[in-house]
């Protein structure tokens, strides 16, 4: 399938045998998002006696104080903690060309066509002449249930 983008670069998304998506075209000008790993930053905020859940402790790490209205800096957290977090350089969450498409890790991929309908990104990978995308099928969380009449009834035995 090929993609012009807004630039008029195009891209082509070519469905292989092995269920991968070879993704080329031009990747001059793109932008690539890594996880941040939390693991070090938040074992070490648990051991100083921390009991923030860790959904709230990553949205504290990156917060700021304010005084009277005015950014004053980091929070506390951040300033004793953020220097532990890190990005995943070895996994890339998203790829975002100059003039797009910007794709990332969990998207759905149907407004790519119908080849690619119900497919959603599970991981991409750097590759010579562009970008391997592994997807997997948005259902494939039911396929140990039962459906009847649209409704999940359970697990199979």
């Amino acid at each position: 399938m090929e993609w012009k983008n807004r630039n008029g670069d195009i891209y082509n998304f070519t469905l292989q045998e092995d269920g991968s998506i070879l993704w080329e075209g031009n990747f001059e000008s793109c932008r690539i998002g890594y996880p941040r790993v939390y693991k070090e930053a938040y074992q070490q905020y648990r051991k100083d006696g921390g009991q923030m859940h860790i959904d709230t402790f990553k949205e504290s790490v990156h917060g700021f104080r304010y005084k009277n209205g005015e950014c004053i800096g980091l929070s506390e957290t951040g300033k004793k903690y953020s220097h532990l977090i890190y990005l995943d350089e070895n996994n890339i969450e998203g790829i975002n060309p100059s003039g797009g498409p910007h794709i990332k890790v969990h998207q759905e991929l149907d407004w790519l066509g119908e080849e690619f309908k119900n497919l959603c990104v599970r991981s991409i990978t750097s590759i010579g002449t562009g970008y391997k995308i592994i997807p997997y099928n948005k259902y494939e969380h039911l396929g140990d249930t039962e459906i009847i009449g649209g409704i999940i009834y359970r697990t199979k035995k």
